[in-house]
């Protein structure tokens, strides 16, 4: 399975480490706080509204933040944005152990949000970049299953420090410890070199997409995939947050089973995150990006219906439970390498922090749709319908995008197949 990992260089691996591990420290710092809101409820008498604030107000930088560092990295390097972008987040999360009030923890994990966006699109690009054609939907994969890596170190994380320590001071406790991850800036600094393309290429790149960093990807000649990109985002962000913001509640309230809101069900998602992200790293280089998403975002339609819409027992929830979670990690997993070799170099950072990161904005909107939606029918039924939607978008937004496995990014246009080229234009390296 992880045989394709000796066969890359020390320079490559050193990259995909330094990847993984921003991205597995990423998600320890980001899944912190889902798991203290009741000791922060607790600490200043906010309510549900208030907490669901910190959470949105996070989202929203972090889109903003992926853009930022995106364009950042087109202009001082894949390596130093990462290495800012990582000691930003590190920085902000510390601090947020010291916070004296609600307003201030708002505004901190609100910067730290910035920083955690950020982080995805330079690591995305650098490892992008990095690492040879016939292994990119692998590396890219693989990388985004650290997230399920930093989860699960959350959730140990929190069990030690709430059994240790009493509920105010565990929560501070592990933001304190989120100052860890800015020890990856010394490695990244000595060991992660920064991808180069020919230079004949770069400065071509460059001259042909003259104008505001942040807006070269709304030129014409890239208009379509900056259109039809973020539309991919917001469905597979908004399939994901419908079913796993609402879920525990639905097996709660609906189907009774509060036993599968404890650490067993944590670890069953947890677990099937992962494998789910491994298989798509596969599937991506052996039948394509297009091929890759289609099914997984099929799958995930006919497992929804069949969880939530089919009678089943108690066992049989928990056992359906782990394709449920399999196939909804699948799209986000492939969409790293996609968003990649969509963009030309000089602009290709901008480009992926915009695709991924505006999804991730507008898909905060659909598990709203489903509280909505649930006050005049059942809450089962509402999720279904919601992330069935947005799991019809990803189809439909795939389908409008070029199959691109196998390209050169320092090659990559933005007319993607080799029927839309001229006979004199060089053909896609596979």
């Amino acid at each position: 399975m992880f045989s394709w990992f000796k066969d890359i260089s020390p320079t490559e691996r050193r990259t995909f480490w330094a990847c993984f591990g921003g991205w597995a420290l990423d998600a320890l710092d980001v899944q912190m706080f889902s798991l203290v809101i009741p000791a922060i409820i607790a600490e200043w008498a906010i309510g549900k509204t208030e907490a669901g604030l910190v959470s949105g107000a996070t989202l929203v930088a972090s889109a903003l933040g992926g853009w930022i560092a995106g364009a950042l990295a087109d202009r001082i390097g894949r390596v130093r944005t990462l290495q800012l972008t990582v000691a930003f987040f590190s920085v902000f999360t510390f601090a947020c152990a010291f916070s004296q009030d609600f307003t201030q923890f708002l505004v901190l994990k609100t910067l730290q949000g910035l920083g955690f966006g950020g982080e995805w699109a330079a690591g995305a690009v650098l490892m992008a970049e990095s690492i040879r054609a016939e292994h990119r939907g692998k590396a890219m994969g693989t990388i985004q299953s650290a997230w399920a890596v930093g989860w699960a170190a959350a959730v140990l994380l929190y069990t030690a420090m709430f059994s240790l320590l009493p509920g105010a001071t565990a929560w501070r406790a592990m933001f304190a410890l989120g100052l860890l991850p800015a020890l990856l800036v010394v490695y990244v600094r000595r060991g992660v070199v920064e991808p180069v393309a020919p230079a004949e290429r770069r400065n071509a790149t460059r001259s042909s997409a003259p104008g505001i960093p942040f807006f070269d990807i709304f030129s014409p000649r890239v208009l379509r995939m900056t259109l039809i990109g973020p539309l991919l985002g917001v469905g597979a962000h908004g399939g994901y947050y419908a079913l796993m913001t609402w879920l525990p509640t639905y097996l709660k309230t609906e189907r009774h089973l509060s036993v599968l809101g404890t650490g067993g069900y944590l670890a069953v998602i947890i677990f099937a995150f992962f494998c789910g992200c491994i298989a798509s790293s596969h599937l991506l280089d052996r039948i394509g990006r297009r091929g890759t998403i289609l099914l997984f975002s099929i799958a995930c339609v006919a497992t929804v219906l069949v969880y939530l819409f089919v009678p089943l027992t108690n066992g049989a929830m928990l056992v359906v439970g782990f394709p449920l979670g399999f196939f909804a990690a699948g799209i986000p997993a492939s969409m790293g390498a996609l968003f990649n070799e969509l963009y030309p170099r000089g602009m290709r950072g901008t480009g992926v922090g915009f695709c991924y990161n505006f999804g991730r904005v507008v898909s905060a909107a659909f598990p709203v749709m489903v509280g909505h939606l649930a006050k005049t029918t059942t809450l089962g039924f509402a999720i279904g319908v919601d992330a069935a939607v947005a799991y019809a978008i990803v189809v439909f937004a795939v389908l409008m995008l070029p199959e691109t496995r196998g390209r050169a990014l320092a090659d990559t246009l933005p007319e993607a197949d080799a029927h839309e080229r001229s006979p004199g234009a060089a053909p896609v390296r596979r």
